[in-house]
């Protein structure tokens, strides 16, 4: 049998492949023989530390490139795995989703096994826990059903049959799903494993549970697998659940060799069925294991590194590794409180739109919130101010309509290429037909999404032709290969746009900028987490978000839902003692309290003084008129000038809560304010 095809290794001496690490990475590396646990923190170089090991030990000698697994959870990961080895000159490692290398197996084996083609796989659970819940008697609606399709799935992973759910989900202290009792839910288990046998259809877990089940009661299958496969790695291990766990174990049958990879404070999938049990426990199944930290981070500024420790020691989550940022320092982090959620979604796309003025690619900007329905105000107040943006979570790039198409033309179009055109050249005037322009089109919405992405097919043309070489330039076939290996491992080209993405969905990805939004209690740590357990997962998912960041990170949220809505809202409980509520080394009086909360608007690049002066004027305009304070102008505008500090009415227009008539009014003292502000 053979479930990879056999491949050469460039001849390079094998210490070639450890020059570029640093000395921890180097130690994993080196470490070729299990077991072997690698407690690697955000930003630390995980992937490229067990990428390098297994690209050493093939060039030694020690391994045969079709001899290792290297599985994980996404296909993305497993690409950018495939990308590297690849670049190291290593070919033929199986690196694969856990889904991926269950399914290709058990397809390989079925007919043998069992006989004939393997079933269908369902695609979505919807439709057969519905028909599972008109069966059993039980109403739904589009919701229940999500919630139940999610239930279900947790059980599977968790090895929970119908028999037993009751008493594990009581003693997982899991509340039933959309108000359903346990043993209403262990009914509809039973019905749904009837109806998928009725459909001679299987899920994506049991694609995992039939193949660990074949090698468990068939000796000579996993004799076959496991003399093919005798090296296995596995990232992200945190997130493994006990039905991976059940696959991993049958196929290394007993055996050693095994690299595990994770971060116990990364852990956020605890709903779904992961659980960092196995990674926290791995010295107790091998107690001679090796152990190796990274806690190098290459990633982060040391003021972002430094929020990160922080949130983790307060709340002294288990294994938290402390982080040594290994970045020149960069801009303090950002704290601003907002008087509702337009004001923020408003005033986070301003922030945005100065950073891209400054330099930054609107695909290094994210916007990340704990659930996805906030993202409206967001797309909203980006579209409103002229900026891209893609909502990640949503269709994947290669599932598109138009970019399907557009791969369609560019594969025929590669058949009869002009040899002496340059490949860019060639894609433009494809594309053109598909409908890309030069420039963006005005309008918003279905059209400005096209765009972004034929745009983002014309930049990998670009990249792919900087990295030809005269000896072998990139060609239309080159990039039409690269699109299809790029599908398969659902790999997309980089869309030039502000990323908005929930905190869940930004997991495994960084930007140069980011912003976390609505960080209040209620949605951080969300209201639907009751337990200590589910409280702690929420620390540990504002730490994912922290630690996207690598240079420029700003934390908000708003006072209260609705503009002129009552002000109830609380910052997160995560950020206390961490959040700059008073000015430091002054006694706060109660002129001081209030000047500080006021300063909660600032961010590190305003001037301080400029706004404590715009406050005074504020105040002694209050006293002229006899009105409150925030009805001239609120705190946020004058954090927001002090930040700009605008030289000219056409700049001041620009700022959120300055409208004509307060221009005409107060414009001319506030532009010689921030002119005083300015002089020596």
């Amino acid at each position: 049998m053979s479930l990879a095809s056999n491949t050469t290794v460039a001849s390079v001496h094998p210490d070639a492949v450890l020059d570029a690490l640093d000395p921890e990475q180097r130690e994993v590396a080196l470490a070729l023989t299990g077991p072997v646990c690698v407690l690697a923190g955000a930003g630390t170089g995980k992937t490229r530390a067990i990428t390098h090991r297994i690209a050493y030990g093939v060039r030694s000698g020690a391994y045969k490139p079709t001899s290792v697994l290297a599985v994980t959870f996404t296909a993305r990961a497993a690409g950018e795995m495939r990308t590297r080895l690849r670049e190291l000159g290593v070919v033929g490692v199986q690196a694969r989703t856990f889904h991926a290398a269950a399914l290709r197996q058990l397809g390989y084996f079925w007919p043998r096994v069992v006989g004939g083609a393997p079933p269908q796989i369902l695609e979505h659970k919807a439709s057969a826990v519905a028909e599972a819940a008109r069966r059993i008697g039980v109403s739904v609606d589009r919701v229940a059903v999500r919630d139940l399709s999610s239930e279900v799935e947790w059980a599977k992973v968790s090895l929970v049959v119908a028999e037993d759910y009751v008493k594990a989900a009581l003693a997982d202290d899991r509340p039933a799903p959309s108000g359903y009792d346990h043993q209403t839910v262990a009914r509809l288990l039973t019905a749904y494993e009837d109806v998928k046998t009725e459909r001679g259809v299987i899920d994506f877990e049991d694609v995992l549970l039939m193949l660990a089940d074949m090698l468990s009661s068939h000796p000579q299958v996993a004799e076959e697998v496991r003399s093919q496969y005798r090296h296995f790695v596995v990232d992200e291990y945190q997130d493994v659940s006990p039905l991976q766990q059940f696959l991993l174990d049958q196929w290394l049958g007993g055996r050693r060799e095994l690299c595990v990879v994770g971060d116990p404070s990364q852990t956020i999938y605890s709903f779904t069925g992961a659980t960092p049990h196995y990674l926290l426990d791995f010295t107790r199944t091998y107690p001679d294991a090796q152990v190796i930290r990274l806690v190098r981070d290459y990633r982060s500024t040391p003021q972002v590194v430094h929020l990160a420790n922080e949130v983790l020691r307060r709340g002294r989550v288990a294994g938290a590794l402390e982080l040594r940022a290994q970045r020149p320092a960069g801009p303090p982090v950002s704290f601003t409180v907002y008087d509702d959620d337009e004001a923020e979604a408003a005033g986070i796309a301003a922030r945005a739109g100065r950073l891209v003025a400054d330099g930054v690619r609107p695909s290094e900007i994210a916007v990340l919130y704990r659930t996805n329905a906030q993202s409206e105000a967001f797309e909203a107040a980006l579209a409103d101010a002229g900026i891209s943006y893609q909502v990640r979570g949503g269709e994947r790039f290669f599932q598109r309509k138009d970019v399907r198409d557009a791969v369609v033309l560019l594969r025929g179009a590669a058949r009869s290429a002009d040899g002496d055109q340059p490949m860019p050249e060639l894609v433009r005037d494809v594309l053109t037909s598909a409908g890309w322009s030069e420039r963006p089109p005005a309008a918003r919405g279905a059209a400005r999404e096209r765009w972004e992405a034929m745009n983002a097919l014309v930049g990998l043309a670009d990249d792919l032709a900087r990295a030809g070489t005269d000896e072998q330039p990139a060609t239309l076939a080159t990039l039409v290969a690269e699109l299809e290996e790029r599908a398969a491992a659902q790999h997309a080209p980089t869309v030039e746009g502000v990323t908005l993405a929930s905190l869940h969905a930004a997991k495994g990805l960084e930007w140069d900028a980011v912003f976390l939004a609505g960080m209040s209690e209620g949605l951080m740590p969300i209201s639907l987490a009751e337990t200590d357990q589910a409280v702690a997962e929420e620390r540990r998912l504002l730490y994912v978000g922290v630690t996207r960041a690598r240079v420029h990170l700003e934390v908000s949220y708003a006072r209260s839902r609705n503009p002129g809505g009552r002000a109830s809202r609380k910052r997160t409980r995560f950020l206390d003692g961490l959040w700059p509520d008073e000015p430091r080394g002054r006694t706060a009086g109660p002129g001081t309290r209030r000047r500080g909360q006021a300063r909660q608007q600032l961010t590190g690049e305003a001037d301080v003084e400029l706004f404590d002066a715009l406050r005074e004027w504020r105040l002694s305009v209050a006293r002229e008129t006899d009105k409150p304070a925030y009805t001239i102008l609120g705190d946020a505008t004058l954090a927001e000038i002090a930040e700009v500090r605008p030289s000219s009415i056409a700049q001041l227009a620009r700022i959120n809560g300055i409208g004509p008539a307060k221009i005409d009014r107060y414009g001319a003292t506030i532009l010689a304010l921030v002119a005083d502000a300015g002089s020596p």
